[in-house]
């Protein structure tokens, strides 16, 4: 019974020490992401691809329908 009961405790501690190499990874991808679509945001005009309005939205807080160019103007 202690056998398993260890596996289980050396996976929980090697998922632990794995989410925090992995937050250095996603904060550095959401730091290109931010200027990746920021680029994109400044040479074009609504409508906007899908990925971007996606971003946009988690952005402003408010649907992607919802967006106009005066919210889009704000942000940068």
């Amino acid at each position: 019974m202690g056998h398993r009961r260890d596996r289980l405790d050396t996976r929980q501690k090697d998922a632990a020490a794995q989410k925090q190499v992995n937050a250095v990874r996603k904060q550095a991808e959401r730091i290109r992401r931010d200027a990746r679509m920021m680029d994109v945001i400044k040479t074009g005009r609504l409508p906007y691809t899908p990925d971007v309005m996606s971003w946009l939205s988690r952005k402003l807080d408010k649907p992607s329908s919802r967006i106009t160019a005066a919210d889009i103007a704000g942000l940068g």
